[in-house]
C-alpha cells in the first residue's frame, strides 16, 4: 500500500492552483471538471510520478469548519520538504509569501510556516 494521492482544503481552487504552482513550483498533473468543482491535482516537478496533492474544495461546511480551526490555532495543513530551507524561505519571501514562523531549528530538523492565501498554513521541513 503507498499514499498515491492527498488532499488539502482551499477557499478558492482557481486561486489555490495559481498560488501552488506559479508561487511555490508545483506541477499541474490533473484538471477535471467535476460540476461547479473541479479535480486539481498538483505534483513535485522533481517526483512528477509521485504522490499527487489535491487542492479540494472547502464547500462541505464541516471542512471549512475543520480547515477555519485548524488555521486559527496555528496548525499546518501539510508539510513539504525542501533541501535547503534558508533558500527556500528567501525565494518565497522575494515572491511575496507571509511566514508566520521563519526557519527554526527545532532538534535534527528546521522548520518553517507560512500562509498559503488559500485558508491553511503550510510547514516546509528540511531534514
Amino acid at each position: 500500500m503507498k499514499i498515491i494521492i492527498t488532499s488539502i482544503f482551499v477557499e478558492d481552487q482557481e486561486k489555490a492552483l495559481k498560488f501552488y504552482t506559479e508561487t511555490l513550483g508545483f506541477v499541474k498533473k490533473q484538471d477535471v471538471p467535476m460540476g461547479k468543482f473541479r479535480w486539481i491535482t498538483l505534483v513535485s516537478p522533481d517526483e512528477q510520478d509521485g504522490t499527487e496533492l489535491l487542492l479540494e474544495p472547502n464547500d462541505n461546511p464541516a471542512a471549512k469548519a475543520y480547515q477555519q480551526k485548524i488555521f486559527a490555532d496555528g496548525i499546518p495543513a501539510t508539510m513539504f520538504g525542501v533541501a535547503d530551507i534558508q533558500k527556500e524561505y528567501k525565494r518565497l519571501l522575494e515572491k511575496g509569501v507571509k511566514f508566520t514562523k521563519e526557519p527554526t531549528k527545532i532538534g535534527e530538523v528546521t522548520i518553517a510556516v507560512f500562509d498559503d492565501t488559500c485558508g491553511n498554513l503550510i510547514q516546509l521541513i528540511q531534514k
